[in-house]
């Protein structure tokens, strides 16, 4: 084993930088959750038209289709930090603008419509000037374990402390929720300010460059690289299942299983029981076999766990399996979050992150429209399988990643 296989044996310091970094985010994907549960009851509440409820989670995934890869190039351009802050707080105002309406009695349709396309829009140039600005708080060496930390912290906040406040906040009013998001986006904003990092070292851009010639590059440099165009391509045909398994699922507890919500319930407390666990065990599994090969690994298991969702007509047989696959689910996002980080040019790194989230985002809404076309046809079960299936392919575009380069490395990063 060499040296950098055993990323996962260094720890980044919570003093300074990362620590204020780590509570933005965690705070910031608390605020998250709080108006993400809250949206769909205020919208029931508008209208009792599907499509126009189902409009707001749209408008929640066409922004990175449209604009994420121009919020990775523009994040190339700038100093990350101030973006970062710049953002958090338009979008902190702009939250609190919209509850400040909630409250008055003028939301409408329309206007939840606009809030969720706004705020992903400015997502799309905060989540990936985030990206690129780790890799500046921390040793490389510790990126493993810092990425680790701030999913597993979103984790906690967003799957485990915000589901439950949720009601208790809405008993005093309908707008609380919002308000609350509002303040997480601008205490968030005051810690990513308060960091002590200085503007990127960039060259001078070639005359007459343009953002589509940024945009064209940074694909370039995507292409080129063997393991991150393999782990580019995974991650898009593994989030067309994540899709139609996301979309089914509360179908297939209650329906196909017969297990009631809290059925549903207890399958969705599993896999965040899991996701949590995942932050814990990447970093061992890494240390063992390296970052490209823990993907593969967690990609296998969770093609094994599919199938079982798919196939076993047990609850329990479900839960275990959802665990299982949540858990290996961290190791996958945490080592190719990293995997972009170390091997990314760091003057591209906004741009090869916004190509990895935008295919991630164009393939979820058409892995739903999957599965709810191959539940309706073949069952309630069947979008569990292909969801494996897709994963499936997944791993085998990442084979060519495992083999040895011409200096006899697997990858740069890995070995």
């Amino acid at each position: 084993m060499t040296t950098t296989e055993a990323v996962g044996a260094s720890a980044p310091t919570w003093r300074g930088g990362f620590g204020r970094l780590w509570t933005a985010a965690v705070l910031s994907r608390f605020g998250d959750a709080l108006r993400m549960a809250a949206l769909p009851l205020l919208a029931a509440s508008l209208t009792d038209e599907p499509m126009l409820i189902a409009s707001v989670t749209a408008c929640g995934y066409l922004p990175w289709i449209v604009f994420g890869l121009l919020g990775g190039a523009v994040a190339d351009r700038v100093d990350q930090r101030r973006v970062m802050w710049s953002v958090d707080v338009v979008r902190g105002l702009l939250v609190a603008g919209f509850a400040a309406a909630v409250a008055l009695g003028h939301a409408t349709i329309g206007l939840l419509i606009a809030l969720a396309f706004a705020l992903t829009t400015l997502q799309t140039l905060f989540d990936n000037a985030a990206t690129a600005l780790l890799p500046t708080l921390v040793d490389e060496d510790a990126l493993g374990s810092a990425n680790a930390r701030l999913l597993t912290g979103q984790q906690i906040a967003g799957g485990l402390l915000a589901a439950p406040a949720v009601p208790l906040l809405i008993i005093a009013g309908m707008a609380v929720p919002f308000a609350a998001d509002a303040l997480t986006y601008l205490v968030a904003a005051a810690l990513v300010a308060s960091l002590r990092t200085s503007a990127p070292q960039r060259g001078p851009r070639p005359a007459g460059s343009t953002l589509r010639g940024d945009i064209a590059a940074g694909l370039r440099a995507l292409w080129r690289d063997r393991a991150l165009r393999g782990l580019c391509a995974a991650t898009a045909l593994c989030n067309i299942g994540m899709g139609a398994l996301i979309a089914t699922m509360v179908l297939l507890v209650t329906g196909w299983l017969d297990a009631g919500n809290g059925g549903y319930a207890a399958a969705m407390t599993a896999y965040a029981v899991g996701s949590l666990t995942g932050g814990w065990v990447q970093g061992r599994l890494v240390a063992r076999v390296g970052r490209i090969r823990s993907v593969v690994i967690a990609g296998s298991a969770q093609i094994g766990a599919l199938v079982v969702v798919g196939t076993v007509r047990s609850l329990a047989a479900v839960v275990a399996s959802l665990a299982v696959f949540g858990l290996m689910g961290m190791v996958w996002n945490v080592s190719t979050t990293t995997l972009m980080q170390q091997r990314g040019p760091a003057e591209m790194l906004g741009r090869i992150s916004s190509a990895f989230r935008t295919l991630a985002v164009a393939g979820a809404p058409l892995g739903a429209l999957l599965g709810g076309a191959v539940a309706t046809a073949w069952g309630l079960n069947t979008p569990a399988l292909l969801a494996a299936a897709l994963f499936v392919l997944s791993v085998t575009a990442l084979l060519p990643a495992l083999k040895p380069t011409n200096g006899g490395q697997t990858a740069r990063g890995d070995t």
